[in-house]
C-alpha cells in the first residue's frame, strides 16, 4: 500500500465511529497534494444531504482523533464536506448507488475524436463501465476513464 492509501485507510478507521455518532455516512476519503499543500478530505453524506453543522461536528471530532493518533508526519489541511451534487464516482459502491442515473464520463484519450460523454449509467464490472448514450450502450475500459461523476441537470 502507498503512503496515501495508508493515510486514507487509517483515517477511515478513525472516522467510522465519529460518522456513526453524527448520523452520517462516509462517502470517500482522499489524501492529495495540490501545489505545495497536502489535503486530507473526508466526504460525508446522509439522506437529504449534510449541512454545515454536520461537517463542523465531524471535522472537530476527526481533527481531535487525528491529533491523538498523529500518524501523518506532513503538515496538511483537513477538510470535511459533502461530496456535492456532481459527486465523483470513484468506487464500486458509488457506481452501484448510481445505476440508472445520468453521468458524465471523461476519458484520458479521445475515442473517435471525443473525450467527454454523457449518458445513463447502465453497468460496470472490474474492467469496464457501460453508459447508454442516445439509445446506444457504450463500454469504456476502466483504465481509459479519467473521471465519472453524476451529471448536474438544471
Amino acid at each position: 500500500m502507498s503512503r496515501r492509501e495508508i493515510y486514507e485507510s487509517r483515517t477511515e478507521e478513525l472516522l467510522i465511529p465519529i460518522a456513526e455518532a453524527a448520523g452520517v455516512g462516509i462517502y470517500d476519503i482522499e489524501y492529495v497534494k495540490e501545489g505545495s499543500d497536502y489535503f486530507l478530505r473526508a466526504y460525508i453524506d446522509k439522506p437529504g444531504g449534510v449541512n454545515i453543522n454536520d461537517c463542523e461536528r465531524v471535522s472537530r471530532a476527526l481533527s481531535d482523533a487525528l491529533d491523538e493518533k498523529d500518524f501523518i508526519p506532513d503538515a496538511y489541511i483537513l477538510e470535511v464536506s459533502s461530496p456535492g451534487l456532481g459527486r465523483t464516482l470513484k468506487k464500486d459502491k458509488h457506481l452501484e448507488k448510481s445505476l440508472g442515473e445520468q453521468v458524465e464520463l471523461k476519458t484520458y484519450k479521445p475515442i473517435e475524436k471525443v473525450k467527454e460523454f454523457q449518458g445513463i449509467l447502465k453497468g460496470y464490472n472490474e474492467n469496464s463501465v457501460t453508459i447508454e448514450v442516445q439509445g446506444k450502450d457504450l463500454a469504456f475500459a476502466r483504465e481509459d476513464i479519467a473521471l465519472i461523476r453524476l451529471a448536474i441537470d438544471f
